[in-house]
């Protein structure tokens, strides 16, 4: 048997390669993880998931301060935002998370860590800081960078991603934003909700395009009310330097604009970071940029594997990690394990949040699934109203033999409700399971329990049942 440096390679210190690192090395394996930052937690920790949320709900609390007139106390006058202060402690949360992806907690589980630029010199070995290294299996978890479109000047202004957003000397006056998916949208509510005045550029004419247009809606009313402004159904021309910042030319239902901002931020998709790896030098088939694997997380190469945003699927930290344990059971534990996605939960951390779990109605409609499905208000949630919060709605999808096929819930927390259900459909609890269950009062979580027991409630309270109890007891109502 052919002999190498380590059991098991990991190229990418983002969710994906930390969960296979960590994983493996507790299994007794021997482990080299490789990343070309000079930090591990990738992509996430640095400059998504973490930095994105401590922003959101840094601008949250400034909006409830002034919306401090709803709740009954006096209405104050604030200052402006020193967006200084802000990206401070941004960097503060990611700091402190950063001990839980630092070197020396990977190194006291057994991994070794290296930092450089690995490329593949064969199916075993990689080239790396002026030597080489191999490995009997690899895992290629590498992540994903934003991209830019293909839009005339764009390449000549200087511009914004989600690398550089968090870390602003100074708050905006004004920020265009190029795309309407979920960096687009978080980022522009939580720029408004500061004080910069916003405007949202969308080529489709919705905004969070995946998702039903219902549940879209109400995240969108919420963003206008803050001060958002929309663009959609728009064809970006160009893009152009102006006094004090940029300029977009563009058409939107057939007229023609051009919309102005002292900065410009892009979000409009993500590119898989696979340049310079050498993958396809020794065989690894890519699929626009994107590694492609099977349902074990293979590559064409039987060793090499691929985990997280490089494979171009879900780009979610929560997919990344759950990859991460598929490639452990078939690597490391040789077990046949295929990934399923049927309930993959995701969630926009706008205000009201918007989740979902299983099918929407668009994807149902996509895959000719019969549904129905069953709808309720949070205008009707006790809690939601005591807390200022009756904006959203929960909207359960069900097949044809009356089973959940999915759930979105559009509503403050919505990404914590969603969990009630993420349990529910993984463990197979039927809704009259849920429908029965106490929940405390008053919770937003009863509206998990008044949409599962909807449709029971019509079975029930039904002329059916009242005339067979008047036939059984002699009812007089």
């Amino acid at each position: 048997m052919a002999k190498y440096d380590y059991d098991l390679g990991v190229i990418g210190g983002g969710a994906a390669g930390l969960t296979v690192a960590a994983g493996a090395a507790q299994l007794g394996v021997k482990v080299l993880l490789v990343d070309k930052e000079d930090k591990l937690g990738g992509d996430c920790l640095h400059f998504g998931c973490v930095p994105s949320k401590t922003l959101i709900r840094t601008a949250r609390v400034r909006h409830l301060m002034e919306r401090s007139g709803d709740f009954g106390l006096p209405e104050v006058e604030l200052p402006p935002v020193d967006y200084a202060q802000v990206a401070k402690r941004i960097s503060e949360v990611i700091a402190k998370i950063q001990v839980h992806d630092s070197v020396e907690r990977f190194n006291s589980l057994g991994v070794e860590v290296r930092f450089g630029e690995a490329r593949f010199i064969d199916s075993h070995s990689v080239s790396l800081n002026e030597g080489s290294v191999s490995a009997r299996s690899w895992v290629v978890a590498t992540g994903s960078s934003p991209s830019a479109p293909p839009v005339k000047g764009l390449n000549e202004v200087l511009y914004l991603t989600n690398v550089d957003v968090f870390s602003l000397p100074e708050l905006p006056e004004s920020l265009v934003i190029l795309g309407g998916g979920p960096i687009a949208v978080e980022m522009a509510q939580s720029f408004q909700r500061l004080g910069t005045k916003v405007t949202v550029v969308q080529r489709s004419n919705q905004i969070l395009s995946r998702e039903d247009e219902d549940m879209a809606r109400y995240v969108m009313d919420g963003m206008a009310n803050d001060g958002v402004r929309f663009i959609l159904g728009s064809q970006i021309h160009e893009v152009r330097k102006s006094d004090g910042g940029v300029e977009v030319l563009l058409e939107s239902v057939g007229e023609r604009m051009s919309v102005r901002g002292a900065q410009l931020l892009v979000a409009m998709g993500r590119r898989s970071n696979t340049a310079g790896l050498g993958l396809e030098d020794i065989g690894v088939e890519l699929e626009r940029g994107s590694v492609v694997v099977d349902a074990r997380m293979r590559t064409s190469v039987p060793n090499i594997y691929a985990a997280g945003d490089v494979i171009g699927k879900h780009r979610f930290t929560h997919a990344a990690g759950y990859e991460g344990g598929i490639v452990i059971s078939n690597a490391v534990f040789r077990i046949s394990r295929k990934a399923d996605y049927t309930w993959l939960p995701w969630c926009t951390y706008t205000d009201p949040e918007l989740a979902s779990v299983g099918m929407n109605e668009k994807a149902a409609q996509q895959a000719g699934i019969k549904y129905k499905t069953v709808v309720e208000e949070f205008s009707s949630s006790d809690r939601a109203l005591a807390e200022g919060e009756g904006r959203g709605r929960i909207k359960l999808l069900l097949n044809e033999r009356e089973k959940p096929i999915g759930c979105q819930i559009v509503a403050v927390h919505a990404g914590e409700l969603l969990s009630e259900w993420v349990a529910a459909v993984n463990g197979k609890v039927g809704l009259a399971t849920l429908a029965g269950a106490i929940h405390p009062y008053p919770t937003l979580s009863e509206m998990n329990k008044k949409v599962a027991g909807k449709l029971l409630g019509e079975k029930l309270f039904s002329d059916r049942v009242r005339k067979i109890l008047k036939l059984l007891f002699s009812y007089r109502g």
